[in-house]
Order: structure tokens, then sequence, then C-alpha cells
């Protein structure tokens, strides 16, 4: 080995292993300005890694990285970055042998998402020159890392790891091994409903994506997100979880299995579910336009209910233009949804969101009533009641003999069947599902469902209709849960499942919660959505979807129904999970 100078701020940074997150991090360094050296065996990467460094930014006078599979070219590097597969033997080996090349006091980081740092650090002979670099996903522009030092960890390789994060422009974060090890099980399995989701032609991935960051605010769909981390890592994770805990939940799909076998690695390999150039930009598909054919002209708009979503909705299309009644069960109700709604649109003024003078000309559109005989020359109907299908069902027998031929029915639900309310207006063919997400004034998404009797003019008019109030609409056939719910729900239920297990920390709610939202960048763990939707209508849904998919991750929470039981139902009543009574 040759002997080494000093290293200086203005030595390279080597990045073994250049998958997902190697080359990630590799061209992230190289976009802060630091020279780089990127080792790999596989001679396809390193072209790969090659061109993409060629089309990427980096400040002038950054030299082009060294890519090699040669690791004595680490020699001289001021710190090496370990980031090959999830395996113990693996990185142990890559270790000892950066270790020989490496003179002691260079610091080595290890991206182990799972392992232990500091028995790495002990097998490769470098306890004191270890540290961990815990990335969630490949890392991006002040996406999430924790400096993962170990009590063996020298304070230059502490420094070290710091300073690299903050230098490469990411954000640090502090999480811990289990939050985060809770964290990504919950996410993988999530990613793996998707794929199955997908395989089943439930939808489509782009529809499977888009429903999701819309509608529950993620930063990526599970799909793209399966893309970037890479689709083999994300099998080889699934798989090794599916072992230790025999969960099903992350036994991998059987789409995904077939893509790995076939070389569809996503974006490292060009493609996955997505396609993506030689310089790892997405190649954007032209999608099929909606056919819009046979769609009615909607003018009047009618609301059916009083509640949060009626409300909401009636703000929207009373702001499109749309002349609107809001159909409520007494005066006073109707009365106090109007109120409700002009509440609304004054904060929305406040915010800026709204012009005054929108605001007046929405109100003068929107006025109540309280029988379904003011539908008699809507358009279309919303239907927004309390999800009781016995109740529903004798609002669409009303609406179906107030209305007039040709008006469009539709029912916010999302976990009760759009077939039933179609057959009980004795009008199925007018019949299909609307769910809005609530705050529906806030929020872009709308799951379109139809119902095998629907008349495809119907369907047309609802997709117009949503996409003149400036929605975004994915469609799906009629099934409990739709897509986002059949989606988010296991993944709620299995966080509420870690407070069942064995030995669970006394803080496992706030440290799920962080984990998530720091480690993933989800607007909120699943604890404080569960409040957020309510814990009493997150049970009802588990219900729902356990009565019509009879799965173990569709059973319902014991402890979520002892919540409920004990009067605790989340925001609504500041008593859950995250929230309390102040």
């Amino acid at each position: 080995m040759t002997q080494q100078t000093p290293h200086t701020p203005t030595a390279p940074i080597g990045v073994v292993g250049l998958g997902s997150v190697g080359e990630a991090l590799l061209l992230l360094l190289r976009a802060a300005g630091h020279p780089v050296v990127g080792v790999d065996t596989d001679l396809d990467a390193l072209a790969r890694v090659g061109t993409r460094a060629k089309a990427s930014p980096a400040p002038e006078g950054t030299p082009d990285p060294v890519l090699t599979d040669d690791l004595t070219r680490l020699d001289g590097v001021r710190l090496a970055v370990e980031a090959v597969p999830e395996d113990r033997a693996v990185k142990t080996g890559v270790l000892r042998r950066v270790a020989e090349v490496c003179p002691p006091g260079t610091p080595l980081l290890t991206t182990t998402a799972a392992l232990s740092v500091a028995r790495l650090g002990i097998a490769c002979g470098r306890p004191a020159d270890l540290a961990g670099l815990r990335l969630f996903t490949p890392p991006a522009p002040g996406g999430p890392a924790e400096p993962v030092p170990t009590c063996l960890t020298s304070a230059q390789a502490t420094s070290a790891v710091r300073e690299l994060v903050a230098s490469a422009g990411l954000t640090e974060v502090e999480v811990g091994a289990g939050p985060a090890a809770d964290a990504g099980a919950l996410v993988l399995g999530l990613l793996n409903r998707a794929v199955v989701l997908c395989s089943e032609g439930y939808a489509s991935h782009e529809d499977v994506d888009t429903a999701m960051r819309l509608g529950c605010g993620l930063p990526a769909g599970p799909l793209e997100t399966l893309d970037r981390i890479g689709l083999d890592t994300a099998h080889a994770a699934l798989t090794d979880l599916w072992r230790r805990t025999g969960d099903t939940a992350f036994e991998p799909a059987a789409l995904l299995s077939r893509m790995v076998a076939a070389g569809r690695l996503g974006r490292k390999s060009g493609g996955g579910f997505y396609t993506y150039d030689e310089t790892g930009a997405l190649v954007r598909e032209r999608g099929d336009v909606p056919d819009e054919t046979g769609a009615r002209p909607v003018r009047r708009v009618g609301v059916l209910g009083s509640g949060a979503m009626a409300r909401g909705i009636a703000e929207v299309t009373a702001l499109a233009g749309h002349p609107t009644v809001l159909v409520a069960r007494s005066a006073a109700k109707a009365d106090a949804a109007l109120e409700s709604v002009a509440g609304s649109l004054t904060r929305a003024v406040r915010r800026g969101k709204v012009a005054p003078a929108a605001r007046e000309a929405a109100l003068d559109r929107l006025v109540t009533a309280t029988g379904s005989d003011a539908f008699a020359d809507c358009d279309l109907v919303i239907e927004a009641v309390a999800e009781d299908p016995d109740v529903k069902r004798a609002m669409f027998a009303a609406l179906g003999e107030a209305c007039a031929p040709g008006t469009v029915l539709t029912t916010t639900t999302s976990s009760l069947s759009v077939a039933a309310c179609a057959e009980a207006s004795g009008r199925p063919a007018d019949v299909v599902g609307l769910h809005f997400f609530n705050p529906a004034p806030v929020m872009r998404l709308v799951e379109l469902a139809h119902a095998p009797g629907t008349d495809p003019g119907a369907l047309a008019t609802a997709r117009a209709f949503c996409r003149g109030l400036g929605k975004t609409v994915v469609e799906c056939p009629d099934r409990t849960g739709f897509i986002v719910n059949s989606l988010l729900f296991p993944y709620l239920g299995a966080a509420l499942a870690l407070l069942d297990r064995p030995g669970a920390d006394d803080r496992v709610v706030e440290r799920t919660d962080a984990a998530v939202e720091r480690g993933f960048g989800y607007p909120m763990g699943p604890f404080a959505l569960l409040d957020t939707i309510g814990l009493d209508v997150s049970l009802a849904i588990q219900h729902r979807l356990f009565d019509h998919f009879e799965t173990p991750e569709h059973e319902p929470s014991d402890a979520l129904a002892d919540l409920v039981s004990a009067g605790l139902l989340g925001r609504k009543n500041q008593r859950g999970l995250r929230t309390a009574a102040r």
C-alpha cells in the first residue's frame, strides 16, 4: 500500500457500489462540487453512471468522476462510502477491502439500513473509523439523511459523516434504528400492496401513483418510489422481512418478482414501472385522452347532505360557476351549512386564495332546501350523507324518483357499494361513485368509480364535470376502498399492530410518526393520520374492507376498537392517539 499524505479538503470522496443509492449519492456529491471516485464491479453500472454524470449539473471546475472497477483507486480519498446491497457478508467483505486500501484514520461510512454499524465496524477491523449514513430512499437534494456514529466511532469519523450530509445538501434528521426499521417496514408493505393492485388490473400504475400522491400527500407515488429505490433492492428487503416475520404482507408481489427476473429494476436499469432515458430522466408516456364522448352538459348541481364533505363540495361547485342547491334534513342544518360555506370562503379570501368578488358570486349561486324535490332541475346530484348503507339506499330511492331522466346521480362513498346505491335508485345506468377527499376545497383528487351497469355517457359526464372543477380524476371499478383506502388502511392497520408487539416501545406512536415523516417525507405519520381521519371512521372503514376482502391485512384493529369504545375519536374531539384535550 502506498504511503499516504494527509487528506485535504480537495481530495476526492469514494463511493463503492453504484446501485440506486450509490449512483444518487455520487451525483449529489458531484453537483455540490466534490471530486468523486465511484467503484463498482458491474461495467454496465459504470457506463450508466458515466452517462448520467455528463448530463448532470456541477459547479464549474468540478472534475469528471473517476469511475472504475478497481478498489485501489480509493487510495487517497478523504473518506469512502460503502453503498453495496444490504447483505451482512457482502458489506463486511467490501468494507474489509476498502479498509486495506484506505489508511487508518480515513473515515469509512456504511449506508446500511438494518445491520448493526458497530458490528460492521468490528468485522472490518476499523470500528473507530466507521460510521453509518442512513438513507431512507436514494438521496435527493434536501432529502433526509441520518448520521449514525456508534460508541466506537472516533470524533473524526463522526464529524466526517455530518460534514458530508451538510455539504451534499442533505437534511440531517434524527430517527433511530428501531423507528427507522418500523417505518421502513410500513412503507415497504404499502409499496408491495400497490404492486399487487396494479397487477390485478384494477388501476393503471399512473392512476395508483396519482391517487396516492394527491389523496395522501405522498412525496411520490408508490410505484415511482419503487423505481427510485430499485425493484431488486425492494424485492430483497421484502423477502428478508417476510422470512423474518412470516407476515404475508411482505411476500413480494408476483409482478415485482417477474420484473426483477426480467431485469426491469427501475430507474437504474432504464425501465421499471416507468421508462427512463439514458440520463435517468423520466420518459413521459402519452396517456390516453379521457373519452368524454356522450358527456352531458352540467349546469345546475345538487348536493345532498350538510356535513363537512357536503359543505366542502357545495363550496367547490358554487365557486366553479355552477348554481348549486344543498339539501339538508332540516332548515337549521341547511342554515348552518350555508353559514359554514360562507365562513370557509371568507378564510379563503383572507389567505388570498379567492377574490372577494368570487366569494360573493359563489354565495349568490348557493341555495339551500330541505326536500329532494329541489333536485328536480339539477343535471348532476352528489350524495354526501352518512356512510350507512341503509341511509344511502333510502336516499338514492328518493333521488331516483325526484330527479329528471338523464340526471347523473353520484355517491361520495369510498367504502360502500356504488352498485347497491345504483340499484336502489331504480336507474342504475345513471349512477357513479365520486369520492372527493376532505377538505374538498383543498384536495385535488377525485376517485371516479363505475358499477357494471353504469352508462358510458354518465361516466363521461361525471369525468368532464370533475375536470371542470379543477380536480384530477382517477378511475376504477366499483370495489370497497377504491384505490386510496384499499392501500392506505392496511398500512394504518400495520402501524396499529405495533402497539401490540411484545416489548413495544412506550413511545412507539410518536417515534414511528417521526420516522415516517422525517425519513420518507410523508406529510404525517400513520398515527397522526388516524387521528385526522377519525378513529371511529377508520374503524368503520376497516370493518367494511375486511367484510369485502377477508384477508389478515384488512382485519380490524383491537386497539382501535378499544380506543373508540373509550370515546377517543381523534382530532374531532381532541382525544386520540396523538391528540389530547387541553
